[in-house]
This record gives C-alpha cells, structure tokens and sequence, in this order.
C-alpha cells in the first residue's frame, strides 16, 4: 500500500510541475491601449485614466502628475486622492486631508457641517469598514445622512459618541489613553459605522449648556471618519489628544474605504428595487455585458452591478480571461492546508506527507507512522503477487464495465423508441442504417461533449459542433431533461425530418437513442440565426432586399410543409431565433419538436397551446385549435420584426399594446415611419408598403381571413422579383378587375412581363369579390384594407 500511495503521489506531482509550466502570462488589468497605473496605484478596468473607452462611466480617476510629488492618483476630477483600488471586495481606499469639522480649537455653538467628501452619494458609499473620531472635550459627534432620502420612520443617524474631559489634572500624559486601546470616553471617542451608508454630515454639539472656553482651551476639537483601525496607532493617537498645539494635526491625511459599484447603461438594465445593503444575481443579460470573464459572478445591489471571480479564482472580471486559477499551494496554511498540497485548477488538493498520517487541516496534525519499516518491507515481500491481484481486478472490472455500458444502450434505446424509429425508417433500409449513428462516433466528435463545443442552447436542448469520422461538420442537439414529454418531442421531430427535403428546412443527417438523453445530429448551419443578424447593436442590419429574400425562403417552406408533403405538417415554433442563416445567407427553418401533422382530412385539431409568446397565434391561445393559419400568423410577426428590428416578445408601448398590435394601428393610420426600421425607410420603395399590408393580413385576428402559405409565398415572390428587376421610377398605372391586365413605363429592357404580373399577386388576394350591383367607389369603400386593418386593431391581443 506504500508503493501505490507513493505512486499517486508521484503522479499528482508531476502534474503540478505541469501545470505550473504551462501557466498562461499574467493577464492585463485594463483594456489595451489604456493606462493602467499612476504612480503606484494599480487602475484596474472598469476604473480608467483617459479617453471615455478606457473606463465605465462615472468610474473615471485622474492622473494628477502636475506636482513636484510623485504623480497623485484622484477620483474622478480630484476630490480624493486614491489609495487602493480592490475589485475583489468592491471598495475604493482613499485618502483625505484634515478634520471633518475644520477648526483645531473654535466651536462657538451647536453646528451642522458638511461631510464633504464630494463623491459620497455621487456612484460611491461609505463601507462599513470605517468608524467615527472625536477628540475634544465634553462634546457629542454624530454622524448622519439625508432623512428625506431615506423615507419616513428612518432617524438619519449613522453613528455617533461622546467625549469627557476632567480639568483637575492638566498634565499632558493624563489625557493619553493605554497602548492598543480603543478610546474610553474621556477626551476622545470611537465609534464603528455598522452598515454601508451615505453620510450628509457630522453634526457637533456641547454635552451642557454654559461657558465652554476651559475646554476649547485644554484640548482642541476634531473630528474624522477613517478607516477602522487609524486611529489605533499609538504615535498618532498621542499626537491628537496631546494639550499641545500642533499645527499639522489640521492637515493629517485620513484614509477611508468606499464601496463602488458599476452603474447602468451601455446595455446594463436598471437597478431592481432591493432592500437596504442587500444583494441579489444579476440577470442574464447584465452578467453578459459586464462580466468578460469565464469563471466570473455578477452580483447587483442598491448601488449598481458588480463581478466577482468564482472561488479558486483571482483577477480582473471584467475583462476576457482576466479570472485566473489562484496557486493555494504557495501559502498552503492560508486555506487550511498543513499537509502536503498539490494545486488544482480552481482549487487544491492536501494530503499528509508519505510516511505520516492524521489531520492535514491542523498544525501538527499528520504523525509519522509507527509501522512505517513493517510497511516497507510486507509491501516488498508482496509486489508481485499485489501486481497480479491489481490486474486480475482491472481486468474484471474492464469486462463488468463493457456488459453494463451494453445492456445501458440497449436499455436507452428502449427506452427512446428506438423500435419506433426504425418502424418509421423500416421501408428505406439504407435509411435506417445511415439515421442511427452509434454513441462512440458522437462523443468522438464532440471531444466527449466538451463546453467548448457549445453553439447554444434552446427551447428543447443543448446544440453542439462537432466532426464525424467521414470530415462532415454536424450540429448535435441534446435533449434538456429525461422526462417522457421531451422523449415524445424528439420522436416527433425525427418522424418529421425524416420525410422532408427542401432547401429550406435544415437537413437531419441521423440520431443516437443509445444515451439517457437522446440526439439529433443536423448539417452545421455556420452564419447565426436570424435574430442574431436582426438585433445587433448599431443602426444597419441586414438590407432589406435580404430580408425580403428570406421571408420569401422562410414562406417557401411553411408552404411546403402546408401543402406539398404527404401529410400537412404545422410547425407551431415559428420565430426568428429558429431560422438558421448559412454562408450565403440562405434561410433554414429549424427546431421541429413542437411541430404536429393534421390529417389530410381535417382543417385543424385541437391541442394543448405550445409556442412562443409574441409569437403565438392569440385564436389558437385562447380556443386550442391548431390550424395551418397558426403558422401564417407567426410568420406575419416575422414580417414585422424585419421591417422593424423591435423584438416582439419584449417590446411593449406606451399604450400598453405589443409590437403587432401597434404595427397594425400605426398601418390603419398611415403613420408606420414611427416603428419602421429607418434601414428599411432608406433603402425601401413601394415594396415596403405592400409587405406591411401583407404582414397585417398575416396577423388579422380571425384566421379565415389570413391567406395561406401558398398565397404569401407568391406574394413575396413577386415583390422580390420587381424589386430585383424594375426600375423605381416604373409607375404602374392600372390593374383590371381580372388582376392580368397591367400597364406600365419605365420598365426595365428585358424585363419578362409576368415579373409585374407577379407584383400584383397581393394586390388581387387583399380584396373580396365584388357583389353584382355595387359601384366600384362604394365596394372599395366597404372592402378596403385599411378599414379591416382599422377594425382588426381594436381588438386585443
């Protein structure tokens, strides 16, 4: 047993010898091109010296280097001078100059007097790592911060104390107080600020009424606040209460700690409501923008955001990589490590030396092993026949291992419907054998599902990249949980995959079901996903003749799997984020599992409402009736998001209505230049107009008079094509009732004629019939798009 343990040991050292070769170069504080130090003061990012990009605001120091001093670290333009800077701990140690009242030995009467420190109450707050002095004579010293602020029923006092003094005895050594020593009371006081504050002022008053000259004259009045702990200092506790008059105890330099935190803006959302000093986890969206670093945690509070490196950790949060593995091993007993340590990747691992055992977390806890010689020599005596022992065990357990990961897959198969499956492969053999990919070719690829191969993660699982034995890239998708609804859901979306081929709708190249969770494996879709391409930050997205192509390639396959497929198929999950883009920017509808057939003989079926809010088609939300229209409407408020760049699921109005809702009223008044995209404004034309009225038809709340797929893919097309292929001065001057007839100008040489034949799809399916006897004037008055789109937009969505 002493060979093996000194092997493990052997083993652990030598990985740590590793490890610490391969360490990465100390990582930057700040960002590049940005000053990081004045004098000796370290500036980490966010804090910054310079230009606006070199920190967060409100967060900016100055570099005061105009002095025949070293060069001065100040906050922000100058009030305090800047100590320390830990970005750990949140807080901000700096200096001041003299007492907080001003006056050595003058207090004529009871006073207010400003705290002054300029920043407090400005992105700062006082730590509760300060205390509050007073030297002087029979006086009491508050500390206090805004009452109105604060609230009714709160007294606005920090901290406070009072000081005494005897005039009997005037010897200078009778006011001291003993070494290490808080004050007592007499001639001066201590005390502690119990919580995160944001102090106003001190305000000073005498213990009594009366003559008070003895005791401005005995002993001179200041008062501090300062870091716990200064005041301790013998020299300086002696130089303040001494009956001598110093002319440089006016000037002395007082150190005090603030907290920091980061502001919001620049992408960061306000600031919850939070109780008084508490702390909660940032959302999602704000530790992405503020917290760079991977191993990092964001904490928000009532001051604003913070980011912490996770335990085992230590650096700059704020930056890319800035969190690096901190080396316990070098002060071992600091962490609680008597032993012998072996340093880990975020954290450490003790043990007793060889030869000794015990308690490693103590001092003195591991004791040489008595039978340390009897040890030595039964482990010699037996090494061979441990050796074979060792082996006849690996052996077994290597053959136990390899039946139980078999009789695993034939259980997950199983359980994953795998004879299922193969029922709905079974008539195209090849088929079934090329689908079911074994679990070994899948962990291969993905490098054992490494974090690093993570694309991203949706509403049914994870997304992985990986390389199949042949070179094919492949995005891998696992399902979230093992629950028997995600199973279904799976199962669902390979039958429907299965029987599609359109370019598209993304490619399913086969599955695992030999996992606890099930896997679909799908062709690599490399450019994003349409709502990563839409709502980037900045004024230009994609133009607008791209996005009428892939609303027309988007439409193209809800068409297709409407109307061209053996058994109608209904998406359900129609959405900008489950529209892929390759590298040439070509559309491809994904994410099936929500995706249900309807009988050739039916028009809907009734189910339970699954979908996206914003999204979800309100006639199937409120009755459960699942139609192909259900999709037309998902579809329309993709038409909407490309027109507008507005998110519909989180973009709400003044009036309270959604992004549809206000996109159709603003449509009904001919007021649309106030939610259009200006991109689309800019670059668009007439097509911009007809796309709008499309969408609004596409979301009509009552499903009978939306159009079909079919329809809309038409409608599209043809608006893409004239706007590929005809001039913008072309005026079309007349379209018969008939919708054949059209005359034009301008037109472009070359320009086949059904292209504006095309063009005025829409026009025609945006009207009913006209009844026998009508005027035209009045039919276009009663059946005209506007007064529907009108009458539509009253009803609530």
């Amino acid at each position: 047993m002493a060979i093996a343990s000194a092997a493990v040991a052997l083993v652990l050292a030598m990985a740590a010898a590793v490890a610490a070769a391969e360490a990465p170069p100390a990582p930057m504080i700040g960002l590049a091109g940005c000053a990081t130090a004045c004098g000796n003061v370290s500036v980490p990012y966010p804090f910054g010296i310079g230009p606006p990009r070199c920190y967060w605001p409100g967060l900016n120091l100055t570099c005061d280097a105009s002095g025949p001093e070293p060069p001065r670290l100040l906050l922000g333009d100058g009030t305090l001078r800047v100590a320390e800077i830990s970005l750990r701990n949140g807080t901000v140690r700096v200096v001041r100059s003299g007492s907080v009242v001003g006056s050595g030995s003058a207090l004529a009467s009871d006073r207010n007097v400003s705290f002054g420190s300029g920043v407090v109450g400005h992105g700062y707050m006082l730590s509760n790592g300060n205390e509050l002095v007073l030297s002087g004579c029979n006086l009491v010293a508050t500390l206090v911060e805004d009452e109105v602020a604060l609230g009714p029923g709160r007294s606005g006092v920090i901290s406070g104390c009072a000081s005494f003094c005897s005039f009997r005895n005037k010897k200078v050594d009778s006011v001291g107080q003993a070494a290490g020593k808080y004050c007592s009371g007499m001639a001066c006081c201590q005390a502690p600020i119990n919580y995160h504050s944001s102090p106003t002022g001190v305000h000073l008053r005498w213990l009594d009424a009366g003559n008070h000259t003895e005791a401005l004259t005995f002993l001179p009045t200041y008062v501090f606040v300062a870091e716990e702990g200064w005041f301790d200092r013998r020299p300086l506790a002696d130089e303040l209460l001494s009956v001598k008059r110093s002319p440089s105890r006016a000037a002395l330099e007082v150190p005090l700690v603030l907290l920091w935190a980061v502001k919001p803006g620049k992408g960061l959302p306000p600031v919850p409501m939070l109780p008084a000093n508490a702390t909660a986890a940032c959302p999602g969206d704000a530790s992405r923008v503020l917290c760079k670093s991977e191993h990092s945690v964001c904490a928000v509070g009532n001051l604003g955001y913070t980011c912490q490196c996770q335990d085992g950790y230590d650096g700059n949060p704020y930056l890319p990589n800035g969190c690096q593995d901190i080396n316990e091993c070098e002060q071992p007993q600091d962490h609680g490590c008597f032993g012998q340590c072996i340093n880990t990747i975020g954290g450490y691992k003790c043990q007793c030396p060889r030869g000794t055992h015990g308690n490693y977390t103590i001092r003195d806890g591991c004791i040489k092993s008595s039978s340390t010689g009897i040890s030595i020599g039964i482990g010699v005596g037996s090494a061979a026949g441990f050796m074979i022992l060792v082996f006849a065990v690996i052996f077994v357990a290597q053959r136990f291992k390899h039946k139980r990961q078999i009789m695993l897959k034939q259980k997950f198969f199983k359980q994953n419907r795998g004879q299922l499956l193969q029922q709905l492969v079974s008539p195209r053999a090849d088929i079934a054998e090329r689908m079911i990919i074994p679990i070994d070719e899948l962990a291969k690829a993905t490098n054992n599902f490494d974090k690093a191969r993570e694309l991203g993660g949706g509403g049914h699982g994870t997304v992985y990249k990986g390389i199949l034995s042949d070179l094919h890239v492949v995005a891998i998708k696992k399902s979230k949980i093992t629950v028997q609804k995600e199973i279904d859901e799976f199962i669902n979306e390979v039958a429907i995959l299965s029987q599609i081929n359109h370019r598209n709708v993304v490619n399913l190249l086969g599955c695992c079901l030999e996992t606890e969770v099930p896997l679909l494996v799908y062709e690599f879709i490399s450019n994003g996903t349409l709502y990563d391409h839409l709502h980037v930050e900045g004024p230009m997205s994609l133009p607008l003749i791209t996005r009428i192509r892939v609303a027309t390639e988007i439409a193209s396959a809800l068409a297709y799997l409407h109307s061209s497929v053996s058994i109608p198929i209904i998406h359900r999950d129609i959405k900008s984020s489950n529209i892929l883009l390759d590298d040439t920017m070509t559309s491809k509808v994904s994410d099936f599992g929500a995706s249900r057939y309807i009988p050739m003989d039916k028009t809907g079926l009734t189910t339970m409402v699954q979908g996206t809010i914003g999204y979800l088609d309100p006639m199937y939300f409120y009755t459960g009736r699942l139609t192909e229209k259900s999709d037309v409407y998902s579809f329309g408020v993709i038409l909407v998001e490309l027109l507008t760049r507005k998110k519909p699921f989180s973009y709400f109005f003044a009036d309270g209505d959604g992004l549809v809702s206000h996109f159709v009223k603003l449509l009904a008044e001919q007021n649309l230049v106030q939610v259009l995209d200006p991109q689309v404004i800019e670059e668009g034309g007439k097509e911009v107009q007809e796309i709008c009225l499309l969408a609004a038809s596409c979301v009509k709340l009552n499903a009978e008079d939306r159009p079909t797929m079919r329809e809309v893919e038409h409608a599209l097309e043809g608006i893409l094509v004239f706007k590929k292929y005809v001039k913008n001065n072309v005026v079309v001057e007349k379209i018969e009732e008939n919708g054949h007839a059209v005359k034009a100008h301008d037109v472009e040489e070359g320009t086949p004629s059904n292209l504006l034949r095309a063009s005025t799809l829409f026009k025609s399916m945006s009207f009913s019939s006209k009844k026998e006897g009508q005027s035209t004037q009045e039919w276009s008055r009663r059946y005209s798009m506007e007064e529907e789109i009108l009458m539509s937009a009253r009803y609530p969505r």
